[in-house]
């Protein structure tokens, strides 16, 4: 057994659960290696593979790879075709609404991602290039709801040697090339641009950071949450924690209020609303959030209200 083939199988065993675990598959090297190595585990494991119809075969494609699940011996193995347009934001969410359906109509307990320890390295800069915080640094988590990410500490490359000494054929699909998107860009240009001047462990020190930065990003979550739990939106009581929790608690309680998008900007604005950001607010409101939530100074709390 490679080494490759034995971490992966490590880690899938760690992230299973009892019951069906489904793998999302695309007929890439990194989904056909998880398949691999999940099929040579005790265990149920089914396949879902994604058509985004957005090429020329791109059906022809999801069916070789499902067929490929099906000789592996995984089972339940489903091709879902899904409707989307061509940028990265909307295939990515057509996407996981086609997961949530298989996940329900499966009565799944995971639904396991291959995304590898280059992808995590690729977020992180993504993350920098934004101006972005802790959270956003913190990169692809490991698990999330019923997502898995067990392939996290694998190179793209060991993915391929799994399928390679699998005698798997794998899709490279054509999009990946495309350095109009940023992601490719960081990919085929930035990172060996990267490697080549700063040294072949940069991925690896990247996806540290990445791990890092979500132990950090869960701990002052918790504390957030727990300062939320004993003052509620007391501006009084969170002017005395640190700007990193209290912005936190503003931004939690936007999304409890069924505000979307709540990003550095917008917490920003919810910061000066309150009298701790900078710059301050003298007005009392509204500050306006996507998903028609509106946040208002009353007195000394902080109130959201739906709009419309």
């Amino acid at each position: 057994m490679s080494r490759a083939l034995h971490l992966a199988r490590g880690a899938i065993q760690a992230s299973c659960a009892p019951g069906l675990n489904l793998i999302g598959v695309s007929g890439g090297a990194d989904s056909l290696a998880l398949a691999t190595a999940a099929a040579t585990l005790p265990g149920s494991f089914g396949a879902v593979v994604i058509d985004h119809g957005l090429q020329a075969g791109s059906a022809e494609v999801a069916e070789h790879a499902a067929a490929q699940c099906r000789e592996l011996g995984l089972d339940p193995v489903q091709v879902i075709r899904v409707e989307t347009s061509k940028d990265e934001d909307s295939a990515r969410k057509a996407r996981y609404r086609a997961f949530e359906a298989a996940i329900i109509q499966h009565n799944a307990q995971t639904l396991m991602l291959a995304h590898t320890r280059d992808d995590q390295a690729e977020q992180v800069l993504l993350g920098l290039l934004r101006g972005s915080g802790t959270r956003s640094l913190a990169g692809i988590p490991a698990s999330r709801g019923p997502y898995r990410r067990p392939l996290l500490e694998l190179s793209r490359e060991q993915t391929e040697q799994i399928c390679r000494e699998a005698g798997l054929d794998f899709w490279e699909d054509p999009s990946n090339t495309d350095t109009g998107y940023r992601r490719n860009l960081i990919r085929h240009r930035i990172l060996p641009l990267l490697r080549a001047e700063l040294g072949e462990h940069l991925p690896v020190a990247l996806a540290r950071t990445a791990s890092l930065a979500a132990a950090d990003a869960q701990a002052l979550d918790s504390w957030a949450q727990a300062a939320k739990a004993e003052h509620g939106l007391r501006i009084a009581e969170l002017a005395k924690l640190p700007v990193a929790v209290s912005s936190r608690v503003l931004r939690l309680a936007a999304m409890e209020a069924g505000a979307r998008n709540v990003g550095h900007e917008r917490t920003a604005a919810l910061c000066a609303l309150a009298g701790f950001g900078v710059p301050k607010s003298k007005s009392a409101g509204p500050v306006q959030l996507d998903g028609a939530i509106s946040a208002f100074r009353r007195q000394s709390v902080i109130v959201f209200t739906t709009t419309g």
